[in-house]
C-alpha cells in the first residue's frame, strides 16, 4: 500500500468518527426537542416547564453523560470534531454581516481587543506571581485568558515547552471559568438591561473559549450570539502575536527552543476559520447569494452549532475540574473577574454612553 500523507484520513479513520459523530448530533436534537416540548407544554397545557433554549439543553444533557457515565472509547474520535462544528458555524454565521457591518464593528472591537489583551495579560501575570504559581503554568494562564482559552493554551504548549501538569492545570482551569460563564453572564446582562450588541460584545471580549463564548452569546439571544462571534474571532487573531512573543521570552532564558521563521510561526498559529468568515461576509456584501440561500446558510450555521454546543458538555469533565488545587482557579477566578468587569466597563463607555445598543 502507498504512503499516505498524515493528513488523510482514511476510510477507518472516517468510520471511527462515526459514533461520536452521532452522538453530538443526537444531543444537539435532542436539545431542540427539549426546548420544544417546553414551549408546547406551557402554551397547550400550562404545565410549568424550564423556559430553556436548546443551547443550555445541549450543555446539560453532555454535561449529565459525560459526568454520570463512562463513554466508551468508541465515542472519543467522534466528539472531538466538535471544534470542527464550531468554526464550521462560525464561518457561516459571516454570511449574516454585510463587510461595512463587519469592518466598523470589528474596528470598535478591535481598540477594545487592545485594552483587554494589555489588561488580561498584565492582570494573570501579576496574580500569578502573587500566589506563586509556576512560571510557565501562569504564562499559560495569561495566554488561555487574553485570546482563546484552551486553543491558545494548547498553541502555546509546543511553543514555550512547559511541564505537562501545567498545561493541564491551565486547561482545567480556563473550562471551569468557561462553564461558570454560561449560567453568569446572561443573568448579569439582564440584570444591565444589556443590549444584544452590546451584551454580545462584552462575552466575546471576556468570556475565553471560543466554544463557550460563542453559546454565552447566543443564550441571550441570536443577535448576541452573532456579535459575541464576531468579538471573538477579532480577539482571536491576535493568538499567533502573543504565542510568539512569549515563545521568544522564554527562549531568551533558555527555557524554549528559539523561533527562526516568525512569518511562518505566525501563520502556522493563526486561526484559518477567520479567513472563511471574513470570505463569506464579502461574498453576502458583493451580492453573490440570493435571500433564500442566506436564509439557508442560516440554517446551516445552526445545525453545525448543534453538535458543537454538545460537545462543550461533553468534554467538561467535573471531577477533573476540582483535582487541579486551589491557588489556579483562584488565579483564574480572581483575574476573570477583574477582566469581565473592566470589559463590562468599556462597553457600557463606549455602547452606553454612546448611544449604541
Amino acid at each position: 500500500m502507498p504512503p499516505t500523507s498524515d493528513h488523510t484520513l482514511q476510510p477507518r479513520q472516517l468510520l471511527a468518527l462515526v459514533p461520536g459523530t452521532l452522538l453530538l448530533f443526537g444531543i444537539g436534537i435532542a436539545g431542540k426537542g427539549l426546548e420544544a416540548m417546553g414551549a408546547w407544554l406551557q402554551a397547550a397545557h400550562h404545565i410549568p416547564f424550564p423556559r430553556i433554549e436548546y443551547v443550555l439543553w445541549a450543555i446539560i444533557l453532555g454535561l449529565l453523560i459525560s459526568n454520570t457515565m463512562p463513554l466508551p472509547k468508541i465515542f472519543r474520535p467522534g466528539i472531538a470534531t466538535y471544534e470542527l462544528w464550531l468554526k464550521l458555524g462560525i464561518v457561516l454565521v459571516g454570511a449574516k454581516f454585510v463587510l461595512r457591518d463587519v469592518l466598523h464593528i470589528g474596528g470598535m472591537s478591535l481598540v477594545l481587543v487592545f485594552f483587554e489583551l494589555i489588561f488580561s495579560l498584565t492582570v494573570m501575570t501579576l496574580l500569578g506571581k502573587i500566589f506563586k504559581l509556576p512560571p510557565k503554568l501562569t504564562s499559560l494562564l495569561a495566554i488561555g485568558s487574553s485570546i482563546c482559552g484552551v486553543t491558545a493554551i494548547m498553541a502555546a504548549q509546543g511553543a514555550i515547552e512547559p511541564e505537562e501538569e501545567d498545561t493541564s492545570t491551565a486547561i482545567a482551569a480556563i473550562l471551569t471559568l468557561g462553564a461558570l460563564a454560561l449560567f453568569t453572564f446572561p443573568a448579569i446582562g439582564h440584570a444591565l438591561h444589556l443590549g444584544q450588541q452590546s451584551y454580545g460584545i462584552w462575552t466575546g471580549l471576556a468570556v475565553d473559549n471560543t466554544a463557550e463564548a460563542t453559546v454565552t452569546g447566543a443564550l441571550y439571544g441570536d443577535e448576541a450570539g452573532r456579535f459575541a462571534i464576531l468579538a471573538k474571532t477579532a480577539r482571536s487573531a491576535f493568538i499567533g502575536f502573543v504565542v510568539l512573543g512569549y515563545a521568544v521570552y522564554w527562549a531568551s532564558k533558555g527555557q524554549a527552543s528559539r523561533v527562526e521563521r516568525k512569518a511562518l510561526f505566525l501563520w502556522q498559529k493563526f486561526p484559518k476559520f477567520i479567513l472563511g468568515f471574513v470570505a463569506i461576509s464579502i461574498l453576502a456584501t458583493a451580492g453573490f447569494f440570493t435571500a433564500p440561500q442566506l436564509k439557508s446558510l442560516g440554517n446551516l450555521s445552526q445545525w453545525a452549532f448543534l453538535p458543537a454546543f454538545a460537545g462543550v458538555g461533553l468534554r467538561t469533565q467535573l471531577r477533573d475540574l476540582v483535582n487541579q488545587g486551589w491557588r489556579p482557579i483562584l488565579v483564574g477566578v480572581l483575574g476573570e473577574i477583574f477582566i469581565a468587569l473592566v470589559t463590562l466597563g468599556m462597553v457600557f463607555a463606549i455602547y452606553h454612553h454612546g448611544g449604541m445598543q
